[in-house]
């Protein structure tokens, strides 16, 4: 079997966890006797291609004035839209781009018709003009390769797995890893839920991350229950024999939230917790790795309170730089207000580090060795990282039970399923 993935990211160059799922993925389904050609908006070049043919976007030269373009461009004009979401961007970038007026709708000559177009691969400003000449080329590539199935991660690419769909009239996957509402509670951006709706309605079969995620695709976009499966996410098994792992450094216990900085990963409730923490004990330190819309506002916060001198804020990381942050850390927390899923805590059970997560969270759905909390209980979440911190037994358990739980959770296991889905609709 060949499939036609569709992605925004693809390691080493991510920015969340959505890259990681797409390379584990792809790895898995190797293991099962299929093909992958990845499109990525951009590839630069060192991308891992052991398992996966990816193919570059930004390679491919589009005629728009030819009928076949035109025809397609009159089918998808609605993405062609002005847009304020900006994704996983840092708050400097983020500040500026508010404070810019250009994400205006494009003409029908702007640069999403040039013959050649180079794509960022980024989420900035000019993000659904790319999303618009990415379904474009995705509808041009399509009919250059021999595939079975279109699969298309996130609602950034649905428009492409659709113009693919239509264009060659292959089935469609699309793969939820994270909803609008779970990006922005009930203040939704309209035009980014209709492209999500949109796209699972034209789609043959749903994939969701988690049974929450199944839920909100049900009940809040009125998806026919009966073409949704869930999947959960796994954890790609890595070697660090190669790597140097520091030292600590500090006597202090340290408590890490690594994601995120925005409403979604609740960053704030971390905050407070560790307020309460350091009222009884000032014995531990409590790192916050990762940026986002909230980091301004929460630096602000850590200030307000006086409790600078045992915070670190990191910045963003990635591949070692997470692998050494863990193995400095002797809890993760990770309080989400809305978790598809959630790959890091099984990143960081990975690396022995014991774990508390919201139970709001659709790894926690799989998850036993855990310490569940609800993200709103700033009182419980405070009494379960003291409780880690203080009490070595049962940290010992928790790292010992959670680390061979999370060695069981394997990519393999999770590309069988997918693709059963795929099976599923030739049957």
């Amino acid at each position: 079997m060949k499939v036609m993935m569709f992605g925004w990211e693809f390691p080493p160059h991510i920015t969340g966890g959505l890259g990681t799922a797409c390379f584990g993925l792809t790895k898995g389904l190797a293991k099962h006797g299929v093909e992958v050609l990845f499109v990525v908006p951009k590839a630069y070049g060192d991308e891992s291609q052991e398992a996966v043919r990816l193919l570059n976007a930004s390679d491919v030269t589009i005629d728009i004035d030819k009928e076949e373009n035109r025809t397609y461009w009159e089918r998808v004009q609605y993405m062609e839209i002005g847009s304020n979401i900006i994704p996983y961007v840092g708050p400097e970038q983020f500040e500026k781009l508010n404070e810019e007026s250009f994400l205006q709708s494009e003409s029908d000559r702007s640069p999403v018709f040039s013959q050649h177009y180079e794509f960022s691969g980024k989420y900035g400003s000019n993000l659904m003009e790319e999303v618009a000449r990415y379904a474009l080329v995705g509808s041009a590539l399509a009919t250059q390769h021999d595939f079975d199935v279109i699969h298309a991660h996130d609602w950034l690419t649905y428009p492409a797995g659709v113009a693919a769909k239509e264009s060659t009239g292959k089935p469609l996957i699309v793969h939820m890893h994270a909803t609008e509402f779970d990006r922005s509670g009930e203040n939704v951006n309209t035009q980014v839920y209709a492209m999500e709706r949109h796209g699972m309605e034209m789609a043959d079969r749903v994939i969701t991350v988690s049974n929450l995620t199944r839920r909100t695709v049900i009940e809040k976009y009125g998806i026919d229950p009966r073409k949704v499966f869930t999947v959960h996410n796994a954890v790609e098994p890595v070697d660090k024999s190669d790597i140097t792992l520091p030292e600590k450094g500090v006597t202090e216990k340290v408590v890490t939230f690594l994601g995120r900085i925005t409403y979604q990963k609740g960053p704030e409730y971390f905050v407070e917790a560790a307020r309460k923490i350091l009222n009884k004990d000032q014995n531990i330190r409590f790192v916050m790795a990762g940026t986002g819309d909230l980091l301004n506002k929460t630096v602000q916060r850590v200030a307000q309170l006086r409790i600078g001198h045992r915070f670190h804020f990191t910045g963003f990381l990635k591949g070692e730089d997470v692998d050494k942050m863990f193995a400095m850390s002797d809890v993760f927390v990770m309080p989400s207000i809305s978790e598809p899923f959630g790959i890091v805590p099984l990143e960081a059970m990975r690396s022995n580090v014991p774990v508390v997560i919201s139970k709001q969270s659709g790894v926690a759905e799989v998850l036993k060795h855990a310490l569940k909390v609800d993200f709103w209980d700033v009182d419980g979440l405070a009494d379960a990282i003291y409780g880690l911190c203080h009490y070595d037994a049962l940290s010992d358990i928790f790292i010992k039970h959670g680390k061979e739980e999370v060695d069981s959770l394997k990519w393999e296991h999770a590309a069988k399923l997918v693709k059963n889905v795929y099976e599923s609709i030739f049957l």
